[in-house]
């Protein structure tokens, strides 16, 4: 099946999983991350390309679910039953329906906002210790990209064009504020055709634009701290940005870790506040690397679930800042990479999911315990946007919902534990939306035979 022949499939209301065999031959990404396949052109992310060739068979590469293959025109904001700025009252069937759930299964002490989309006459809320705030990790960093995102609305209000330009166009070279982290990434030449994965040096250069991907789909914190360094220089350079390398370097070696610290957190609260969230609840409060917060000071960073929850609530409505930013923050979420933790639940293989996760562990004593076990922390944060294969004939998926959650149970490995909670809440709102049942279809035949002992009018005959 041919890409455009898939794209008519969907757009007559096909499912993804009827196509599903087709699909998977079509699916190709090897370690890419985010952002849809088919956006090499478009963003200059050269990671795209080899996915794309992968594609194609020009290289060889694995083979990923068929919901992590969705092209550009697919991956938008879906909602239009509000504009997403206040979360509606909770649905008592399902508030019910959850905490029975989470009472039941072990996860009584987790976070959770859920909200359900698939119907847009009737959104449905649930949530259990949505106001509980903690540190999410990496989840943070969708409050970076929002903050780069609002900057660039800022410098360019009416120009969609120069922000893509400022994005694909802008050279990051990878300094002290990258350093250090284990995370990943791919590095790809199109023209040798050579690849790469390993974790980013200094001296690494790439488009703003890549180095954004990298922060989101590889979760690597040092593509987030060249992000957030890049921010202060948005911040303050305005539209002369980029500047001069020169006049870039001399900015920084001027400037003192308070005076940035200060800058790079009214940055952030700035954009957090103007998008409807509370700083004093969801806050990014320093730089992902050691490199970054000896140059920036910072303060303490924290989320709950019900903040992770209404960032994606406006993000699937378009005002997250305006459509534009809506919709690139989301490309950059779609998850086209392995998928791990909540994500990675073979339910979800068929659907399509936009996803941050972030962890943060510590034992007792060195040794005492593994990756995602902690004995003294054990923290694991995900949020969510889930799109069934099976789309209605106007299009829109049957089920659509957004999830966050928060963990912190000790000695659990919280990532299988998160993964299984995935298939119980994917159940939860599959049952709030069941498919029809078709008609019984009539028999030819009597429902009792006519010589069945136990029949009314066995033994009796009709002659006189």
């Amino acid at each position: 099946m041919k890409t455009r022949a898939w794209l008519q499939a969907l757009i007559v209301g096909r499912t993804w999983r009827r196509c599903s065999l087709a699909c998977a031959a079509l699916v190709a990404a090897g370690t890419a991350g985010a952002y849809p396949y088919d956006g090499y052109d478009r963003t200059g992310i050269r990671r795209l390309d080899y996915v794309a060739k992968v594609h194609d068979g020009d290289v060889p590469g694995r083979k990923l679910q068929p919901g992590q293959y969705l092209p550009l025109d697919h991956v938008l904001p879906r909602w239009s039953g509000t504009d997403g700025k206040a979360l509606p009252l909770a649905d008592a069937g399902m508030q019910a329906t959850l905490d029975k759930l989470l009472a039941g299964s072990g996860y009584a002490t987790y976070s959770v906002a859920l909200l359900d989309l698939s119907d847009e006459t009737h959104p449905r809320y649930a949530s259990s210790r949505a106001d509980e705030r903690v540190n999410v990790g990496s989840v943070g960093k969708v409050l970076v990209a929002l903050a780069l995102m609002q900057m660039l609305a800022d410098v360019y209000p009416d120009d969609i064009a120069a922000r893509e330009r400022v994005l694909k166009t802008t050279l990051v070279t990878a300094d002290r504020y990258s350093q250090y982290d284990h995370h990943t990434v791919t590095f790809w030449d199109p023209a040798s055709r050579k690849r790469a994965s390993r974790t980013i040096r200094v001296g690494d250069t790439a488009t703003l634009w890549e180095y954004l991907d990298w922060m989101l789909s590889a979760s690597s914190n040092s593509a987030a701290g060249m992000v957030q360094k890049e921010l202060i220089a948005l911040k303050h350079f305005g539209a002369a940005y980029p500047p001069p390398r020169a006049e870039y370097d001399a900015y920084f070696s001027s400037s003192s870790p308070k005076q940035l610290g200060e800058l790079y957190r009214q940055t952030m609260d700035d954009a957090a506040r103007r998008n409807g969230f509370d700083p004093e609840q969801f806050r990014q409060g320093s730089l992902f690397t050691q490199g970054g917060k000896q140059k920036v000071n910072g303060t303490s960073s924290y989320a709950t679930s019900e903040q992770l929850l209404r960032y994606l609530y406006r993000l699937e409505a378009g005002t997250l800042i305006d459509a534009f930013s809506s919709r690139e923050i989301k490309r950059l979420l779609y998850m086209t990479q392995r998928r791990i933790r909540y994500a990675s639940h073979p339910v979800l293989n068929d659907s399509a999911v936009y996803f941050k996760s972030g962890s943060f562990y510590q034992c007792k004593v060195a040794g005492t315990c593994g990756k995602y076990k902690g004995d003294k922390t054990n923290r694991l944060a995900s949020v969510a946007i889930i799109e069934s294969p099976d789309l209605l004939p106007n299009g829109r998926p049957r089920l659509q919902y957004l999830v966050a959650v928060t963990s912190n149970v000790l000695g659990v490995n919280s990532a299988v534990a998160h993964q299984s909670l995935a298939l119980r809440i994917h159940r939860l709102v599959e049952a709030q939306h069941p498919l029809p049942q078709p008609p019984a279809q009539p028999t030819a035949f009597p429902s009792v035979p006519v010589d069945d002992p136990d029949d009314a009018g066995a033994g009796k005959s009709d002659a006189p």
